[in-house]
């Protein structure tokens, strides 16, 4: 026969009361030592906690690094995609890394924009080069003028004949530079003593007459020596008398033969031009060539 024991408030107050009594006796009386632990051992357990919190600081360092050096990687292969080393630097060598650095500052130092001393640029316009070549120039200019100048001084012998119907050669000497009026000033005065007409009459009204061309005072003999200008009869340019003597003719060479000119009033002219020689005379004219001399006709 079960005996059922009757639970009241009492009963499971005085169990618990029982339970605890029970505790507390067996702790002290039992030799548990969780709480006096060996501190070595607790000293063991604090250096492994920090050696692996370190390991854990260095290994997230060393992922920070990797990711710094793959960023920088990336941006020198965004930076240097034209370059023709590019497949190098993604290769991942050091060695080629370095390799490529130093070709690209070889590249880069000796190929800087500048100058090509090989290239032909005389073509271009250069303000020094234009400067020397303007002093050139000048220089040679006033050499030139120089030089004019010398010949404009040299001394000219000129033989004319003084014509009234008959000729009176004579000879004077002037300068190249001179003009015809200062010559035939030059004649009136070694003439005058001798024919009474040229002493009353004006160096205007005197003609100079060569190779039957009138030449016009303004008219210079350096101008007719350096144009070689040539009249109907003969050459301007010489100024003495000479013949052209040949032992075999030659249509083909031009005559060398100098004729003196002749120093004439303008009355006589006047009255006279109809009449051969002064019926051949014309005025000179500086534009017109004679392809051959005549010495009779038009």
């Amino acid at each position: 026969m079960i005996c059922r024991e009757r639970i009241t408030h009492s009963s499971i107050g005085d169990r618990c009361t029982n339970d605890n009594s029970k505790r507390h006796t067996s702790v002290a009386y039992l030799p548990f030592r969780w709480h006096q632990r060996d501190p070595a051992k607790r000293i063991n357990i604090r250096t492994k906690i920090e050696e692996e919190e370190k390991e854990k600081l260095q290994k997230q360092q060393q992922e920070e690094e990797e990711l710094q050096l793959k960023k920088r990687k990336q941006r020198k292969i965004k930076g240097n995609s034209r370059l023709s080393f590019t497949d190098d630097i993604e290769n991942g060598s050091e060695e080629e890394e370095d390799e490529n650095e130093t070709s690209q500052s070889k590249k880069f130092r000796h190929g800087k924009y500048g100058k090509d001393p090989t290239v032909e640029t005389s073509f271009l316009p250069d303000s020094e080069r234009e400067a020397e070549e303007q002093a050139e120039r000048e220089r040679l200019q006033r050499r030139w003028f120089l030089e004019q100048e010398q010949i404009r001084n040299e001394p000219l012998q000129i033989t004319y004949s003084y014509w009234d119907g008959a000729g009176h050669r004579r000879v004077l000497q002037v300068r190249k530079g001179d003009t015809i009026g200062e010559f035939l000033r030059a004649v009136q005065q070694q003439l005058a003593p001798e024919f009474r007409e040229i002493r009353t009459t004006s160096v205007e009204n005197l003609l100079y007459v060569k190779e039957d061309l009138i030449i016009p005072h303004q008219h210079s003999f350096y101008e007719l020596i350096v144009n070689k200008a040539r009249g109907k009869s003969g050459p301007l340019f010489h100024f003495d008398v000479h013949e052209d003597v040949r032992t075999i003719a030659d249509a083909t060479i031009e005559k060398d033969e100098s004729h003196a000119g002749k120093v004439v009033e303008r009355h006589w002219y006047e009255k006279n031009k109809h009449i051969f020689p002064a019926s051949r005379w014309e005025i000179y004219d500086p534009t017109r060539k004679w392809e051959r001399y005549t010495i009779h006709g038009d």
